[in-house]
């Protein structure tokens, strides 16, 4: 194919290349043709870069005439003819449009744009490049139809548009690309239908649109595709009767085609023409029927989904099932509530790889089997709630010592909870509520460290709530409501400064006071006591709960008058304290709560003037009956009127009032003097004690205590050894922040705040942190205060997303493992620059998950070098310079020298980069209890790896995800063992063996080639 000179201005040096362009088709010397194809290739890169509105990491700045462009970053050339075969800039958070100039790459075979912030349409001048391959232009904001003239490029074998903002149809010319192998385009907000031209994609491997508005059914014509692996259509508006033709395609490996309008039954020996079939979904649909017989012969399949759907009958025996990782079977009509409907979960004994088991929400009856206990001991996730399961809880389910979850609600289970859920050491969601279980709260489970959601409402448990749930310190959400419990509320409870989801004691016969310390749940949403014996006044304290929403105080014995405090509660929607003895007036201060959308203090001993702003201007969002001293408020309250009082100020009075203001007038000004006095005398003195933090621009006190709301616990993000961090808003520069504020209590915190500026004054790199400014001066009282200010991450920190802490949620964040893979090579390649690329080698000295920050595209930045050590190389000599701080990493991530006396180094640095590397693709962290009598996270993996692999993963990597390669799960395996394998190199126990970052960068990014890139040439 001729090259394209495209929208060139018509000048002589136009003119010119027209010339060379005519020798180079017409006359015999090639030389000049090449020249000719450098040049287009030259002048479509700089149009390229000039739609680029942001360049945050300056990839291209080298992109100028003083480099050859083949050596520009992102560019690839083919040896021989120096012309542009690849453009790969995927993730560098690019901001523009996607110039049409790109046409003009007449040799691009490899189109990489994934993970940036392209808008605009997709230019129909793609379609020039008929030896284009791979397009890839994922997760951007691009808009508007599919491109048509894409389909002129005949050699296309991978698209991938996904996560962007396309509408229209899908052209019934995307037929012609006959070479095509992967098609990805979901999530976006394409509609009508799938084309029946997709019959000629006789090479498609898969086909992947889920997450859009198509309609009506899939095409019969996609059945002649032989060589179809996996289908993906899920979450559209599909409908009509299932294919049944799709049944018989032995290619197939996985079908997904959940949340869409789907009927039919499935065929009863659909699992014997479907020999390679690991992952079927078919979850929130309309299909009905038996679950088939043949699904006993699925070897192969990993998981299986058709929860949501109205499937009736038995399950069959799933003993064969070897490689079976998942089960979802709720929300269907199995089972008729007989003995027999269980007995399937003895074979699933079998199923040892079986990780996640749901059967909620069906007709299961009769008893759970004792053999439950014998199920995969991987099992980390087990719903079975929502049955007519009875009978006692199995004390063999107490084996399933994996078990992160567990829900058993609403069931007719009864008697006591098994001693031997002590066992799980675990569990974070522990469900027992809708049951008829008795005797008491277990006092083991304060052993339960691990608990985010304890639920045991709706029983017959009895006795007092034990003193040990105080252990549970990372408990969120706490519901013992509608029980027999009695005595008073454990002041432990309020010392779980975890509770954050809510915590719900109504219904019960609980006695006493609601203590002073309920104001120590800071964080809480919800807090129910209703409907006890709670006696004593309402403590003010309660208004230290700054982001309470509903509060129930109703149905009780409380005394005294309502707290003015609660005003405090800015967030507060609903608050109910009717049926109780409260007294006095309702302070007119709750009218000034904004969002507060319900307000009931019915049946109390209330007088004086109701409120008349805020919620108390809508009377159908208050109760107030059965209060008769009650006045005014709005006419729809119907109450009397106040009667008016007059009050005559005596001469004594008056006297009185004048000689209280003059004293108090007095006080005031002696104060100011003498403030300013010694906030002048402590400035001299901190500034000749205070060493140096350099010349780092300053921010004022004042603009950080404005932009964080007075450092207010609503905004608080984290906290550390020395420091607290809040989310901000930096007026001066109109962006979001995280702000580090220094615990100048704490021994060691002042030298923490100047190693970290030193650390990282002169540091600028992608895959770092990038400190703003820093604070250091005095506060509103006078005392001294020092801060940094970092851009601030809204994806958190690492730790939050390998360890999540919301279990409960439809969609938990995790990691698949390119997100990993691009972490590691992340924290990699930050490590490479501080070792080997700063004018003074800086040791980081505490590289751990918590301390990785994910930006808006889980780009990581190296953070927190409040140990960090600067050391200067000279004539092969070097020293350092150290904070002298004493602290030299953290506990599991340390390297076993530091323990010994040795001196911090880049190898230590390794060793926490390795023990991270192995936590990532585990799962584990090196603290993990498993890991007694001299085990770690190292001999862990280095003795099960090469032959078990499957067990010592993170069981989310573990999952089927979608791929470019068509032999994603060999890949797979390979890319983990070679992660595996540096991670081991580099957490060696002698210093002298350990990887070092440079063999560390080069192998990453070789892992990142071939699997992620893939061979493309």
């Amino acid at each position: 194919m001729k090259p394209y000179i495209l929208m060139l201005p018509m000048s002589w040096y136009v003119y010119l290349h027209l010339f060379t362009l005519a020798l180079m088709w017409f006359g015999p010397n090639r030389t000049v043709a090449v020249a000719l194809g450098n040049q287009t290739d030259h002048l479509a890169l700089l149009q390229f870069k000039q739609l680029i509105s942001s360049d945050p990491y300056g990839i291209l700045n080298k992109w100028n005439s003083s480099t050859h462009f083949c050596n520009w970053n992102g560019i690839i050339c083919s040896p021989k003819h120096q012309r542009v075969t690849k453009l790969k800039l995927s993730g560098y958070k690019l901001h523009g449009s996607i110039s049409p100039y790109i046409g003009n790459l007449s040799r691009l075979r490899f189109l990489n744009l994934e993970n940036n912030n392209f808008n605009g349409n997709i230019p129909q001048e793609l379609g020039r490049l008929s030896r284009l391959r791979y397009f890839l232009l994922s997760n951007n904001s691009l808009v508007g139809e599919f491109p048509l003239n894409l389909t002129n490029c005949s050699e296309l074998k991978s698209v991938d548009l996904e996560g962007n903002k396309l509408f229209g149809k899908i052209p019934s010319q995307f037929g012609s690309l006959q070479k095509l192998h992967i098609f990805y385009i979901g999530t976006n907000n394409l509609s009508g239908k799938i084309p029946p031209s997709i019959r000629n994609l006789s090479s498609l491997n898969i086909f992947s649109i889920g997450y859009n508005n198509l309609v009506g059914n899939i095409p019969r014509e996609i059945c002649f595709l032989k060589q179809l692996k996996f289908i993906a259509v899920h979450a559209n508006k599909l409908s009509g009767t299932f294919l049944s033709c799709l049944y018989n395609m032995s290619s197939l490996t996985g079908i997904s085609v959940a949340a869409n309008s789907f009927s039919g039954s499935l065929p009863p020996n659909m699992f014997n023409t479907l020999p390679n079939l690991y992952f079927y979904g078919i979850g929130g649909n309309q299909f009905s029927g038996p679950i088939p017989t043949s699904i006993a012969n699925a070897y192969t399949l990993i998981r299986f989904d058709i929860g949501g759907n109205h499937f009736v009958g038995q399950v069959p025996c799933l003993g064969k099932l070897q490689k079976l990782w998942s089960l979802s079977l709720q929300d269907n009509k199995l089972g008729d509530n007989s003995s027999k409907d269980l007995e399937f979960l003895k074979s699933l004994a079998n199923c040892s790889q079986l990780y996640s088991l749901s059967v909620t929400n069906n007709n299961f009856g009769g008893s759970l089997p004792n053999l439950i206990g014998n199920l995969s001991p991987g099992l980390s996730e087990l719903y079975i709630g929502g049955n007519q399961i009875y009978g006692k809880i199995p004390i063999e389910l107490g084996n399933l010592t994996s078990l992160i979850l567990l829900t058993m609600e609403d069931n007719r289970l009864e008697g006591t909870i098994p001693k031997t859920f002590r066992m799980f050491q675990k569990i974070q969601y522990l469900g027992l509520g809708g049951n008829r279980l008795s005797g008491d709260i277990p006092a083991f489970i304060g052993n339960l460290s691990q608990l985010f959601v304890l639920r045991m409402e709706e029983n017959l448990l009895e006795g007092n709530i034990p003193l040990s749930i105080g252990e549970c310190q990372k408990l969120q959400f706490l519901n013992l409501s509608l029980n027999n419990l009695r005595g008073a509320i454990p002041l432990e409870i309020f010392r779980i400064y975890s509770l954050t989801k809510g915590l719900d004691l109504s219904q019960n016969s609980l006695s006493g006071s609601l203590p002073d310390e309920v104001g120590l749940l800071k964080n809480i949403g919800t807090i129910d006591v209703s409907e006890n014996h709670l006696s004593g006044g309402i403590p003010g304290t309660i208004g230290d709960c700054i982001n309470l929403e509903y509060l129930h105080l109703q149905g009780n014995l409380f005394l005294g008058t309502i707290p003015f405090t609660l005003a405090s509660l800015k967030g507060l929607q609903y608050l109910d304290m009717s049926r109780n003895q409260l007294s006095g007036s309702i302070p007119t201060s709750l009218q000034n709560i904004v969002f507060l959308e319900y307000f009931n203090v019915s049946f109390n001993m209330l007088e004086g003037e109701v409120p008349m702003k805020g919620v108390f201007q809508n009377a159908s969002r208050l109760a107030m009956i059965g209060n008769n001293k009650l006045c005014g408020g709005v006419l729809e309250l119907h109450l009397p009127p106040c009667p008016i009082k007059v009050i005559k100020p005596t001469k004594h009075l008056k006297l009185k009032l004048v000689a209280v203001i003059i004293s108090v007038i007095f006080i005031i000004i002696l104060i100011f003097i003498l403030t300013i006095y010694w906030v002048r005398k402590r400035n001299m003195k901190l500034s000749s004690d205070t060493p140096t933090t350099d010349q780092l621009v300053k921010v004022s006190y004042q603009e950080l205590h404005q932009g964080t709301d007075g450092f207010s616990d609503g905004n608080l993000i984290g906290s550390g050894s020395f420091c607290s961090v809040y989310k901000g808003i930096l007026v001066s520069q109109d962006k979001s922040v995280a702000i580090k504020v220094l615990n100048l209590k704490k021994k060691g915190a002042d030298k923490s705040f100047i190693a970290e500026c030193n650390a990282l004054k002169n540091v600028r790199h992608r895959n770092l942190a990038k400190i703003l400014t820093c604070c250091s001066g005095t506060d509103y009282k006078g005392q001294e205060f020092k801060a940094l200010v970092f851009d601030y991450m809204k994806n958190g920190s690492l730790e939050q997303w390998l360890h999540p802490w919301n279990v409960n949620s439809e969609h938990p964040r995790t990691l698949d493992l390119v997100h990993r893979l691009n972490i590691t090579i992340d924290i990699a390649s930050a490590l490479h620059y501080l070792h080997h690329e700063c004018e003074q080698v800086v040791l980081h000295c505490d590289i751990k998950p918590s301390n990785v920050l994910l930006d808006d595209d889980m780009v990581a930045h190296v953070s927190d070098f409040g140990i960090a050590r600067l050391v200067s190389v000279i004539e092969d000599t070097s020293h350092q310079e150290t904070s002298t701080i004493g602290i030299k990493g953290t506990v599991g991530y340390a390297p076993p020298e530091y323990g010994m006396g040795s001196e911090v180094s880049t190898s230590g640095d390794m060793y926490s980069f390795g023990m991270l590397m192995l936590e990532m693709i585990t799962g584990r962290r090196p603290t993990d209890e498993m890991f007694e009598d001299g085990q770690n996270l190292h001999m862990f993996v280095e003795s099960s790896f090469q032959d078990n692999l499957i067990q010592i993963l993170d069981p989310h990597l573990v999952s089927i995800e979608d791929g470019h390669n068509e032999n994603l799960i060999p890949a797979k395996e390979k890319c983990l063992v070679s992660l595996l394998r540096i991670g081991l190199a580099c957490s060696m126990e002698s210093p002298k063996e350990r990887m070092s970052i440079i063999d560390v960068t080069r192998e990453l990014n070789i892992i990142r080639t071939v699997f992620v890139d893939g061979e493309t040439n």
